[in-house]
């Protein structure tokens, strides 16, 4: 399947469809569908609502600089292939695209990954604001999910470790797992917020809460392209 920036923006509960929408879009169309897999409705289903919530629901695509007393550490953090000297490579490397990529090594990877895919790819530790144009700001997060063997627990439906690979713990994940609902809803031609609807439908007990098994009944209706709306 493929997914639309205005299903996006159903997604996100936004009036109106974004740059950012459309960054995401030209991700999955250059790299994300074929590459990845991520044609699949239950791994798409992962991403999306993963992406949504790490960029504010496609608001953001860069960080919001203070700075703040932890920004202003970025500056010395060599962790983060930062030189240890006050000379503003915290701001420099700050976070961009939907994954918010932060770090002069990170640049440096995702520089890495984008040259072996596509030899005229910009140098991002040169040029880290070129990280927030097409298709590079869409390809960052996908890099990312590479990197991180995410289809594997999407394949599953484990929204728990895909969301600890990527945030490092379980930071934001009321909202996230609200997203998976909405995506989730979304793809399958419901109304985003019409969980009730939807275990009707899938014979479930339809009290109208996204619980755990409804997260299954969702990823087994997703992984099952012979699921049709309304059908018991």
């Amino acid at each position: 399947m493929r997914v639309s920036t205005a299903q996006l923006a159903l997604i996100a509960g936004t009036a109106r469809e974004t740059a950012n929408m459309a960054s995401v879009i030209a991700g999955l169309e250059a790299y994300g569908y074929v590459k990845l897999g991520l044609e699949r409705p239950d791994r798409l289903a992962q991403y999306i609502p993963q992406i949504a919530h790490e960029s504010g629901r496609f608001r953001y695509d860069k960080e919001i600089w203070g700075p703040t007393p932890a920004q202003a550490r970025y500056d010395t953090r060599t962790d983060l292939g930062n030189s240890p000297a006050q000379d503003g490579d915290g701001r420099l490397y700050s976070g961009r695209s939907g994954i918010q990529v932060t770090g002069r090594a990170n640049y440096a990877l995702f520089t890495a990954w984008a040259q072996a895919k596509i030899p005229d790819a910009p140098d991002f530790v040169a040029s880290p604001d070129l990280l927030n144009t097409d298709p590079w700001e869409g390809l960052a997060p996908l890099w990312y999910w590479e990197r991180r063997k995410l289809n594997r627990y999407a394949d599953r439906g484990d929204i728990e470790m895909v969301t600890r690979r990527i945030n490092g713990g379980l930071n934001g994940y009321r909202d996230r797992l609200e997203l998976y609902a909405r995506t989730a809803l979304v793809f399958l031609g419901y109304d985003p917020g019409d969980v009730h609807a939807f275990q009707l439908d899938a014979g479930l007990d339809a009290d109208g809460v996204s619980g755990p098994q409804t997260r299954a009944a969702f990823h087994a209706a997703l992984r099952d392209h012979g699921f049709v709306k309304g059908a018991a």
